[in-house]
């Protein structure tokens, strides 16, 4: 019997629902488990009985106690308020709470959660909370005693109180302690040090505790909206349900302080991301958000709903897990049409969020959909008409669109390297070094493609190709490079059997013969800047010479600059800029080929991409995303726009704190780097590659992030510039950033520039 199913059979009467949230940031992916599973039981429950309730409240009334790291600078002076009293981040909603709330309420809006909204901050102003308030004060003492019995709590000993009120003269609600109650009115202090996240003003007074003047802590709280609302059933996660928790206080509470039964106790496992918890107002993790970005509804809903509540839900959107759903939808999906497997048919009853796969229907496979997609050459909608055997109806165009999307999507941001081909449009310059026997190889596969039949299988293919190079006596490894740089620029890709008949056969026939003709042509090229060989200021280490020989870094040095902390001119033209591209959105961001270069180092040197964002990606995906760029000085906002201009990436660093001579090198087991916006050192994993002086790292992961000790601010008189590039992003685009960098920073901060060129990996090893 399905899970759902199982806890349905065990409620004999109507039930309340409920769940919470408290919009202190983007809720994180984590956030969807519970609302989404809550909404399982009432779809459920609603079947048999249409007076079920499912209620879900954004706990508005919250203090704010942490930010996500964009909002600090702005958001800091407001720590401690409550959500609902603090503006909104984007100036356009009524408040912080409010910005958050609308966003995560559209994701389970999207998920086919029916739910009724509420706000905590309204039923406390609105006077609901009014006796549940009395209540807890005038048993203060048991409460007191709870806490200590269940979880060991001191608060008796500390003269606690369970409330907190909003300070009149500064409105903080974080910052307060309620020393005193009369029946009337509590008597409280806005502390100054209370806690580490928010600083209070020190008034004292009297005020009553009633209509919205104060709050309950959580744990009380929680048993304190079950009295109001006549809550029966409200899950959650199993860290509220560990052993002196936050479920085992609320129950003692609802027997002997409000005089309620308790609801059906449903804990459920985290959902993890890569094998991490995640938290919203720190900003860890995918976004709830960002997971109806890269999965349709109703996959994101089946991700969450084919998982029983005590296991716990992984989930990582690289690899080929995001295949494997689609592949997973579809076979429930078809147990459910033909009356098949009951659980599977029940999984994917419920994960639907509208009619679309109500009647039995052709899916297209997922991975069809990627292959084909890549293809230029096949008309997706006659190629699937073709596999299903007749014309596609109204909905099964929908989905297959539908499908077309999120497969860009995938492939931009989350495939595996053997999934993701096209075509190359000239023919690879590698090519003029493949040897004797792969050029005959080659011409060999020219001669079975010609004389195959039209209506050869792929497996049949790929076994003539495997046997060819046995009849060769050329390593396997080595036959299907040659045929996969030739064709697509790589070392490996998808089964070259299937490949090579989803292509224009004429086209294959003609660039493999182009191949084995090949002679690349030299240009003098000029540029406008010298190429260096200064090891006295910088090098590039020769392993990294080795294994990325297109590496090409800019440097130049400028003195006597003077910066200012803000500045206006640079800041309307981010401004400008942000708004030219408002129609970005991250999937083009990844097909850029700067881009594109920049995560393929990353991958090569063992940083996961997905992670850790190159400079240009970080930039550009807050715009895309809405977030708009976090300024830091007039400096960096200068280079960062120039950055994103032209999607290369280039710091500036305080050439006075740097250490001469500089390299860019492969991190050792030792090596780390103090960088900006963390607490302490960070140990580079060996064979990360980074800027290094002759104290420590500098910079981490080519253009991840810089350290602090280099860091430039208002009081930094000289610049040491660097600019870099790989694999597909030319000399040229080198130099036009390095000198578009060089050319603002004059411009607005003054200097002269003493030193400019390149350094080229080419140069002699």
């Amino acid at each position: 019997m399905f899970w759902a199913d199982r806890i349905a059979k065990d409620l004999k009467k109507t039930q309340h629902i409920d769940d919470m949230f408290t919009p202190s940031g983007y809720a994180h992916v984590g956030s969807l488990r519970g609302p989404v599973l809550h909404d399982v039981i009432y779809r459920v429950l609603s079947q048999n009985d249409k007076n079920t309730i499912y209620t879900y409240i954004f706990n508005d009334f919250d203090p704010i106690d942490g930010l996500p790291e964009e909002l600090k600078v702005k958001f800091t002076p407001f720590m401690g308020y409550p959500l609902r009293l603090a503006p909104s981040p984007d100036g356009k909603e009524r408040s912080f709470a409010d910005f958050f709330a609308k966003d995560f309420k559209s994701v389970l809006t999207s998920l086919g959660v029916k739910a009724k909204y509420l706000s905590s901050w309204d039923m406390y102003h609105g006077g609901k909370f009014n006796k549940v308030i009395r209540t807890a004060l005038d048993n203060v003492e048991k409460i007191q005693n709870i806490y200590s019995r269940v979880s060991g709590s001191k608060k008796k000993e500390k003269g606690w109180y369970p409330l907190q009120v909003i300070c009149p003269e500064c409105k903080k609600l974080g910052s307060t302690i309620v020393t005193g109650w009369d029946g009337k009115k509590v008597t409280f202090k806005c502390e100054e040090n209370l806690v580490a996240w928010a600083i209070g003003c020190g008034f004292q007074g009297k005020i009553s505790p009633f209509d919205g003047n104060a709050k309950l802590p959580w744990k009380v709280d929680w048993p304190a909206h079950w009295k109001v609302l006549g809550v029966t059933f409200e899950g959650a996660g199993k860290d509220h349900a560990s052993r002196g928790g936050s479920y085992d206080i609320a129950f003692a509470q609802c027997e002997e302080v409000f005089d309620i039964p308790k609801p059906y106790y449903f804990p459920y496992e985290f959902f993890l991301l890569g094998g991490k918890k995640m938290g919203s107002s720190k900003g860890i993790g995918l976004k709830a958000r960002d997971l109806t970005y890269i999965l349709p509804p109703e996959i994101a809903r089946f991700l969450i709903v084919r998982v029983i509540p005590n296991k716990a839900l992984e989930f990582n959107p690289t690899g080929e897990t995001i295949p494997n759903l689609f592949d997973e939808f579809d076979r429930c999906a078809k147990e459910f049409w033909k009356e098949g497997d009951p659980d599977l048919s029940r999984i994917f009853e419920l994960s639907k969020v509208n009619d679309t796969y109500k009647h039995q229907m052709f899916l297209p496979r997922f991975k069809d959909v990627v292959n084909y997609q890549q293809n230029h050459s096949v008309d997706l909608y006659n190629k699937f008409r073709e596999i299903k055997g007749e014309s596609l109806n109204q909905k099964e165009q929908a989905v297959l669109n539908q499908r077309i999307k999120y497969a860009k999507i995938w492939i931009a941001d989350y495939a595996p390297d053997e999934y993701v081909f096209r075509m190359t449009e000239n023919i690879p310059g590698i090519v003029e070094n493949f040897n004797s026997a792969q050029k005959q190889y080659l011409s060999k596969v020219s001669g079975i493609l010609s004389a195959a039949s039209d209506d050869i299988k792929p497996e049949d293919l790929q076994q003539k190709l495997y046997e060819l190079t046995k009849e060769l006596s050329i390593p396997a490894k080595q036959a299907f490079e040659a045929l996969y740089i030739s064709l697509i620029g790589k070392t490996h890709g998808p089964k070259a059997g299937w490949f090579l008949l989803s292509q224009d056969k004429n086209f294959i026939l003609k660039r493999l013969k182009d191949v084995q003709s090949y002679k690349h042509r030299k240009e003098t090229v000029l540029y406008r800047y010298q190429t260096l060989d200064r090891p006295d200021l910088f090098s590039i280490d020769k392993e990294v010479k080795k294994r990325f020989p297109s590496i090409n870094v800019g440097i130049a040095i400028i003195k006597e600059v003077v910066i200012t902390k803000d500045n206006v001119n640079i800041a309307r033209e981010i401004d400008e800029f942000s708004s030219s591209i408002t129609n970005l959105d991250v999937q083009q961001i990844g097909e850029y080929k700067e881009i594109s270069s920049y995560r393929r180092i990353y991958k090569e040197t063992g940083v996961d991409w997905h992670k850790r964002r190159s400079s240009p990606e970080a930039l550009l995906r807050r715009i895309a995303q809405g977030k708009g760029v976090a300024r830091v000085n007039s400096i960096v906002d200068a280079y960062n726009l120039i950055v994103m201009k032209y999607r290369v990436s280039a710091g500036a660093f305080n050439f006075d704190e740097i250490k001469f001579p500089t390299i860019l090198r492969f991190a050792h087991l030792d090596d780390k780097i103090h960088m900006i916006g963390e607490d302490k050192p960070t140990t580079y994993n060996e064979g990360e590659i980074a800027y290094f002086d002759q104290i420590d790292g500098y910079n981490i992961d080519f253009n991840y992030r810089d350290s602090v000790r280099t860091s430039v601010d208002e009081n930094s008189r000289n610049l040491w510039i660097n600019t870099e590039g790989v694999y597909d992003i030319t000399r040229e685009q080198i130099e036009n950033t390095l000198e578009k960098t060089i050319e603002i920073i004059i411009k607005h901060f003054g200097g002269k520039v003493e030193f400019a060129g390149i350094v080229t990996a080419k140069n002699k090893l």
